[in-house]
């Protein structure tokens, strides 16, 4: 086949290179700039490609386009292969062609990397040969080359599921729907909700859908569906409503049941080892873990790896100490239910440090949070008018600075031994830093030079 493939990241390469090894005749098209360690790659394969354009004649000659997720749909070169109908489909439905390895494929608004890398986790250390892949930023494309996995655990944002079609996951999880992204579909949240739904469109009865009991727009959208799969839904409480498959009993101790009708096989497993905090991450834990009992690991086995698990950076990170008030990197939650569940989670007094660039946030849900928990709001942004006017009535202090030493300095003053001073911004970073990762990065490293002059 004649394969063109779009976009020269992670996935558009990793794509290109399996085309390669399968056979195919490759070329691959980029609208701007190849970062040099892609185009050694691609150089060293011998894949044509070109960069800073696209030039239709050639990417038209296709008989399949592979897309990188970051494409959109409105993008004048997808309409033109729409209009030829010529068949587009994602990286992940091509390097699923290429391997019999059991998939185990998370989706949700938040949660995925946690659940992707602690699932992972769990199975390394079990001793299972397995990968990891998707939107943590492995191409899954590139290891189906070798293909020397039994398992893969793969990330899946909505972008990269839209060009799945007969992609089927062994394991599917949908962790929450929450509003992301609409501007990609049509500004409309039944849209965007089908399209995380598509992971688990083609589970047949071999298979297993894991969802929260606890969403409602899950519990809306996957009503209206029809899945001849085993589910097994999950939630942070013990419900009569659900035939649930895992639950807490206790603040550390969950339930698991994979036959859920049944009365009788659940298992008890701690959690209490697991360095995982806030309400958002007992709902990762309980997919992850469901994961792994499918995947046939015993409690031992899963309670040992819960504690050794370090989740990436700016989740809910500690990062250090001043004084006795812990500081916590959070800046990740580029959106008000990151936040929320941040807010929520953490139940020693707060120094909350947020702001940036607002998404058009309505911040009203976390107004009785702030009211209870937080002793201080430190605004970090350019723009702060909009959380002064939320915040400022319901926290007994407030103040606004652009320096993140300065943000540092001030929670360290203004913190008691016990605290928390939290970094969960609620907000895009863009304002003042390069990303969230920049934002977290910076955070850090404030703390540990205040802590070492303090």
């Amino acid at each position: 086949m004649n394969i063109v493939i779009l976009g020269a990241a992670e996935s558009g390469v990793g794509a290109a290179l399996l085309a390669k090894a399968k056979g195919h005749t490759v070329f691959v098209s980029d609208r701007g700039p190849i970062q040099l360690p892609y185009k050694q790659k691609l150089m060293a394969a011998g894949i044509p490609y070109e960069e800073g354009t696209h030039t239709m004649e050639r990417v038209l000659a296709a008989d399949e386009v592979v897309k990188s997720p970051g494409i959109p749909e409105k993008a004048p070169i997808i309409q033109a292969l729409r209009e030829k109908k010529t068949p587009i489909i994602s990286e992940i439905e091509f390097a699923g062609r290429y391997t019999k390895a059991k998939y185990i494929c998370i989706t949700g608004t938040n949660g995925k990397t946690t659940t992707t890398l602690l699932t992972y986790h769990l199975l390394k250390e079990a001793g299972l040969k397995v990968g990891l892949a998707g939107n943590v930023g492995f191409s899954l494309a590139e290891q189906v080359i070798q293909d020397k996995h039994e398992y893969y655990v793969v990330e899946l944002s909505s972008f990269q599921l839209d060009d799945t079609h007969d992609f089927q996951p062994w394991v599917a999880v949908l962790l929450n729907i929450t509003p992301d992204h609409l501007d990609r579909y049509g500004y409309s949240l039944e849209t965007y909700a089908q399209a995380k739904l598509r992971i688990a469109r083609n589970l047949d009865s071999d298979g297993y859908f894991i969802y929260n009991a606890d969403d409602e727009v899950i519990q809306k959208e996957f009503a209206a569906a029809f899945y001849e799969t085993n589910q097994l839904p999950f939630s942070l409480h013990h419900r009569h409503d659900y035939h649930l498959a895992a639950y807490y009993t206790a603040e550390d101790r969950m339930c698991t049941n994979l036959n859920p009708g049944l009365d009788t096989g659940g298992q008890e497993i701690s959690t209490a080892a697991s360095p995982l905090i806030g309400q958002h991450n007992k709902q990762n834990m309980l997919a992850a873990v469901l994961c792994a009992r499918i995947a046939g690991l015993e409690p031992e086995q899963i309670e040992s790896a819960l504690g050794t698990f370090h989740n990436a950076d700016h989740r809910l990170q500690p990062v250090g100490e001043i004084n006795g008030a812990t500081f916590i990197n959070d800046s990740k939650a580029t959106n008000v239910e990151a936040a929320w569940y941040a807010l929520d989670g953490i139940h020693q007094p707060i120094i909350w440090i947020a702001g940036g660039t607002d998404k058009g946030n309505d911040y009203t849900s976390l107004v009785p949070l702030a009211q209870s928990r937080v002793k201080a709001l430190i605004c970090l942004g350019v723009d702060n008018e909009k959380l002064k006017t939320v915040f400022g009535p319901v926290v007994p202090h407030l103040e606004e600075t652009q320096s993140v030493a300065t943000a540092v300095r001030r929670a360290a003053e203004l913190a008691a031994p016990g605290d928390v001073v939290l970094l969960s911004p609620a907000c895009a970073s863009f304002d003042l830093f390069k990303n969230y990762e920049d934002r977290g990065r910076q955070f850090a490293q404030a703390v540990k030079k205040i802590s070492a002059e303090m």
